[in-house]
């Protein structure tokens, strides 16, 4: 394993592979006041968190590894982010005629691993390929694909790449040399084969799968991929295992990221693929339902109360940090208490 020794200050941010750093902040977040003052107290706390208060940090250089893809169904494979930061779990879905690719990775590199991954399991030669969302180390190894692959993405979440991509690669290039070489390929996104609004089915030959856009939840684009015959849902970074939900967009909100739990539920997966960290069964959608409403219910209390955000966040955060102490990442309860409060009458 190739070391990197990245220095990066925000090692106990809410959302480690996506939140900005100081340099790169104003830039990307130009959303409402809730938003702005949420990150700007979170990333002051997390410059000044001590060892104790760390979380997940960039260990080795968050490329998508070779030679570690797991069968999870029939039909279904994934590549495990092995716990690394800025490294996605990458889906791999298999039919007679075609393959579809979830989230190919940070990066030419990333991207060029999947490719040969894909190579191993594949039996028809079309492409497909979707994203989760915008955020770099989901969408940037698209540069490996070849040009006849069948890019698919919702109408929402290409209007967030088309309004914030590129910043997103920019800040990430920022954080170190490491991350800039790995990212100096990606000049501009490339333009989907094919849009939808809210669903789109893919027959990738005695293979069903659905593409459900989501959002506003995790980001404005949030999109999910269901297969039928495996039961099995990528529920990007709208459900995963043992870990806070960031709210990270100017659209993040509460009530539609519970309609959109209640959705994916509705599908009665069996399996669950999170954007990162572990994998599961249904109770990580529940697990997230339960959190969000409980969070909704004591936002709403302390505001009735008088109590400012801020007061709401410091305090909510240490609530729900003994109530989930195997959860990571609980500073990202600040920014969910924002984006609740601001939204509430």
């Amino acid at each position: 394993m190739i070391k990197s020794h990245l220095k990066n200050p925000l090692s106990a941010s809410p959302h480690p592979d996506s939140l900005p750093t100081i340099a790169g902040r104003a830039s990307i977040f130009a959303g409402p006041h809730w938003l702005r003052s949420a990150l700007l107290a979170l990333l002051t706390f997390s410059c000044a968190a001590s060892p104790a208060s760390a979380q997940r940090t960039y260990q080795d250089l968050p490329i998508v590894s070779e030679g570690k893809t797991i069968r999870i169904s029939p039909n279904v494979y994934v590549i495990p982010d092995e716990n690394r930061r800025g490294v996605p779990n990458v889906g791999i879905v298999v039919g007679s005629r075609a393959t579809l690719v979830i989230d190919p990775g940070l990066g030419l590199k990333s991207g060029q691993a999947v490719l040969r991954e894909v190579a191993k399991v594949s039996k028809g030669s079309e492409i497909y390929l979707v994203t989760t969302h915008l955020h770099p180390e989901h969408t940037t190894g698209e540069l490996a694909f070849p040009p006849n692959t069948k890019l698919i993405r919702a109408v929402a979440q290409q209007q967030d790449i088309e309004e914030s991509g590129l910043k997103w690669v920019a800040e990430f290039s920022q954080r170190s040399p490491e991350l800039f070489e790995i990212l100096k390929e990606v000049k501009s996104f490339r333009a989907p084969t094919e849009t939808f609004e809210r669903e789109k089915s893919l027959d990738l030959g005695g293979v069903r799968v659905r593409l459900i856009w989501l959002g506003p939840g995790h980001t404005r684009g949030d999109t999910v991929i269901f297969v039928e015959s495996d039961a099995v849902l990528f529920s990007g970074d709208l459900a995963m295992k043992q870990v806070f939900p960031a709210f990270t967009s100017a659209q993040s909100r509460a009530d539609t990221w519970l309609a959109g739990l209640d959705a994916m539920e509705a599908l009665r997966p069996s399996h669950v693929v999170g954007a990162h960290y572990g994998m599961g069964d249904a109770s990580i959608i529940s697990a997230y339902r339960d959190y969000i409403k409980a969070l909704q219910t004591r936002v709403a209390q302390m505001k009735t109360q008088g109590k400012s955000s801020d007061e709401t966040a410091r305090t909510l955060r240490a609530e729900f940090h003994a109530k989930y102490p195997d959860w990571d990442q609980p500073l990202r309860v600040d920014t969910a208490v924002a984006a609740t409060y601001a939204q509430l009458p």
